[in-house]
């Protein structure tokens, strides 16, 4: 499988640990544009929308991640690992009931020449009635959601910069003592690149997350226990924090994520419909994980997206390429 040259060393270099592989989810295609006519007319779920809606602009990222508590006698905390940069979130459909978010990072190259870099994406859907569950190594299963669980609360789904899956989680937007915020049930999630290039001793985190609005922006909190086997058994071996942060800003030039993502929308569209599929199709996904890029699938479909920008392929013969490789690599051939 060839390299992805669009994440280029630079761009790595510069955000190091902090870039995500890409929330346990539901399917962005289970949302029709009709489910916006059937949209509860109420001013909580509007409320709700303008929280969402709330995360798109373009931001100064920080990236702040600690390991704080070790649980295992022989684990000894890794140092802090901070970075940061910049970062565009758009809106790239928005049917009503749900909202898909996509962040493009422009970080410099080095030669003061803006890289780009396709990020995570987060779906946020109303009352889903199935969720993309992570539940092990290279696996995840669509599990329905009760009537009862999903009234009033909204899934987010998180996805890797392929559009592959990572992880996500119901959860309810409240607006206590004059703070919007959005809290996750407790969540397992793959390692994120900072941790699976090195190889830890853990394999999985359980973990909580919250998005809040602020006066400058948003931020994206995470309470993290890191957990894998020792002698056997399963156990946590560390807790860790994680506060990445989303100030708006005016600092830089937005424009070549726009370039990237006028020339690229309609092929990641196609991406997205196609893992949508496999997993409908299978009632779940089953994708090898890769420390580097996150899923095996990850330096051909973001190599490909390169090749429309670069002229060397056409989006239908982009498209037809993508969708054979996600067959083969999710078993579907």
């Amino acid at each position: 499988m060839r390299k992805n040259t669009l994440i280029k060393s630079a761009a790595w270099a510069v955000l190091g640990a902090a870039l995500l592989a890409a929330p346990q989810v539901a399917l962005a295609q289970t949302a029709t544009p009709a489910a916006a006519a059937t949209r509860p007319a109420t001013s909580a779920f509007e409320q709700d929308r303008q929280a969402v809606l709330g995360m798109a602009g373009q931001f100064k990222v920080k990236f702040d991640f600690r390991e704080t508590t070790s649980f295992v006698a022989d684990y000894t905390p890794i140092a802090a690992k901070v970075s940061g940069g910049y970062e565009v979130v758009r809106v790239i459909e928005d049917t009503g009931r749900l909202i898909v978010l996509q962040h493009i990072l422009v970080v410099d190259g080095g030669d003061g020449k803006p890289v780009v870099v396709k990020h995570w994406r987060q779906d946020w859907t109303y009352e889903p009635a199935q969720l993309l569950t992570y539940v092990g190594p290279g696996k995840w299963v669509l599990k329905a959601v009760p009537e009862v669980e999903r009234k009033g609360r909204w899934s987010q789904t998180v996805w890797q910069t392929d559009d592959s899956p990572r992880y996500g989680a119901l959860g309810r937007w409240v607006y206590d003592d004059g703070v919007t915020r959005w809290t996750s049930d407790e969540t397992v999630r793959p390692l994120a690149r900072r941790d699976a290039v090195r190889k830890p001793v853990y394999n999985r985190y359980i973990g909580v997350n919250r998005h809040a609005l602020t006066p400058l922006g948003w931020v994206h909190e995470q309470d993290n226990a890191k957990i894998g086997l020792k002698d056997g058994k399963s156990v946590t071996f560390v807790h860790e924090v994680v506060l990445n942060t989303y100030s708006r800003s005016t600092e830089f030039d937005p424009s070549p994520a726009d370039v990237y993502w006028a020339g690229t929308k309609v092929y990641w569209a196609a991406v997205r419909k196609a893992w949508d599929d496999a997993a409908v199709k299978a009632r779940g996904l089953s994708i090898e994980e890769e420390a580097e890029a996150g899923s095996v699938t990850g330096p051909t479909l973001m190599g490909l997206a390169e090749d429309i920008l670069a002229g060397k392929k056409t989006t239908d013969a982009a498209i037809a390429e993508a969708r054979q490789v996600i067959a083969e690599e999710t078993g579907g051939t």
